[in-house]
């Protein structure tokens, strides 16, 4: 009998993160290897950390350390980095994280079974030392395809054979070097990767440089791969990747994603298909149709914004002003009333003006979102921002964060009351009436998972997880709403 291996798969960072998660648990379990949601409880923990902003790599390294001190107290033997700041940094984060005892890139993740047995067997594996991945696909994008087979592409699976007995709870292949894929939650939502990398370049952004240039999934592969998903219970899934507007572009097809999506909404089992990741300057007509118009499809726009003065648009390397995201926003709440729409924003960015931060105001103030990231901007290793002058003094800096936030969460919770008395369908995700449980709470079409409110039921009697239910807005509490379960939703 073999010796039970365990690993444990922690995850930070976004969505595209926990579909990587999800690859690497297919193919450690395709491997032999029992996964365990307890890091105390497994022979090695890996920490799939993020590298995009300076919060989010504390918080990475904080779990590392965490994980590092279950090897005193717990049976965990060896802690393993991997991800996007693992990606970025590499033989750096490994020199300055000596408590981590490997630091695999993207290129380890097809072998990452191997990768793992030698390290928790003593032996070493040097740590890479970080390329741009923008130039290991041709520039040209319909000659990206040609070749994709050669790059490590996290979420997409390459290099994995398909197989005709597999593990239980394993995602079938859906083609020759298809995905394997293991839920890691039972969650009735799941997300799929569309395309991973970015050919925008952004001037405070850094993602590229590490998760390279654009590559789209084959739809057949998207289709194949939510119907597994579909057979695993999951209801509603949100396409994710860098940005999904460029979807098809290298496929020879910009308009690939309107004509993807309602053969999504099709597949037996789904009830709800999202999109995330929109760039305003390239939303198209036909997009917004498909986006607001298809039975299945939510409509809802997660818009990258980033901000709404032209001066510090031009400065990240962005386009649009106040009036004309204004005028898309109107577009869409013409043809769906009710469109969920969230986005993003940058405050202080260098060269920012008290004129610009008002511009940026006004916008927010007209716009009616339903929810509202703000971060306040810190130099990024690499990009181009880093390199201006005209930096604001942090205290300034943070003063602007602080005065957004408090609008933005006025803004969104003045949004949400606008919405008394509205009838939606609800995905219920979770039911817990226990004296200390939160209820039965949901998710209505404008609300993605873990960014955005939620709904939260006055009662959770014939409710239960994954059942897609017809509700009334009775009330709010911020951001989130509270209804009143009315019937099962109908088709």
């Amino acid at each position: 009998m073999p010796e039970r291996r365990t690993v444990a798969l922690v995850t930070l960072g976004c969505a595209r993160n926990e579909v990587d998660s999800e690859e690497l648990a297919g193919r450690l379990a395709a491997d032999g290897w029992e996964l365990v949601e307890d890091a105390a409880a497994a022979d090695v923990a890996v920490v799939n950390t993020c590298g995009f902003v300076e919060a989010a790599k504390k918080d990475s390294v904080d779990a590392l350390l965490e994980a590092n001190d279950l090897k005193d107290h717990g049976r965990t033997q060896a802690v393993v980095a991997v991800g996007c700041m693992a990606e970025r940094y590499g033989k750096e984060l490994a020199e300055a994280l000596p408590e981590a005892d490997g630091v695999l890139g993207f290129d380890d993740y097809a072998d990452i079974s191997d990768r793992l047995q030698t390290i928790l067997s003593g032996g070493g594996h040097a740590a890479h030392t970080p390329r741009d991945r923008r130039k290991l696909l041709p520039l040209s994008p319909v000659e990206r395809q040609r070749a994709v087979a050669d790059v490590a592409l996290p979420g997409h699976g390459a290099g994995q054979e398909p197989a005709e007995d597999l593990p239980e709870g394993l995602a079938p292949a859906s083609g020759p070097r298809a995905p394997l894929r293991r839920r890691l939650d039972t969650s009735p939502v799941a997300s799929v990767k569309l395309a991973s990398g970015c050919d925008r370049r952004c001037s405070f952004c850094a993602i590229p440089s590490f998760r390279g240039s654009f590559i789209s999934r084959r739809p057949s592969d998207v289709l194949g791969e939510t119907r597994w998903l579909a057979e695993q219970g999951v209801k509603e899934i949100m396409l994710v990747s860098e940005n999904n507007t460029s979807y098809g572009k290298d496929l020879g097809d910009i308009r690939l994603l309107e004509t993807l999506l309602p053969e999504l909404a099709q597949v037996d089992g789904i009830e709800r298909v999202r999109v995330s990741y929109l760039q305003p300057a390239e939303m198209r007509p036909g997009l917004i149709d498909v986006l607001t118009s298809t039975e299945k499809v939510a409509p809802y726009f997660d818009l990258s914004f980033q901000h709404s003065a032209p001066a510090v648009l031009r400065s990240m390397r962005r386009f649009g002003d106040t009036d004309r995201f204004l005028e898309l926003l109107d577009t869409i709440r013409g043809k769906a009333p009710q469109a969920g729409v969230r986005s993003n924003f940058i405050v202080g960015f260098p060269g920012e003006t008290e004129e610009d931060f008002a511009e940026l105001e006004r916008f927010l103030t007209h716009a009616r979102l339903d929810a509202i990231g703000v971060f306040g901007y810190s130099d990024e290793d690499g990009t181009e921002a880093a390199t201006y002058g005209n930096k604001l003094a942090q205290d300034v800096v943070d003063e602007r964060l602080a005065h957004l936030s408090r609008l933005a969460e006025e803004l969104t919770a003045q949004r949400a009351e606008e919405r008394l008395g509205e009838t939606m369908e609800v995905l219920v995700e979770s039911v817990d009436e226990s004296p200390d449980g939160d209820g039965a709470v949901g998710r209505a079409a404008h609300q993605a998972p873990e960014t955005d409110g939620q709904v939260v039921f006055t009662s959770g009697d014939g409710l239960t997880p994954g059942r897609m239910v017809t509700a009334k807005v009775v009330g709010t509490e911020g951001v989130d709403l509270v209804a009143q379960f009315l019937e099962e939703a109908g088709r």
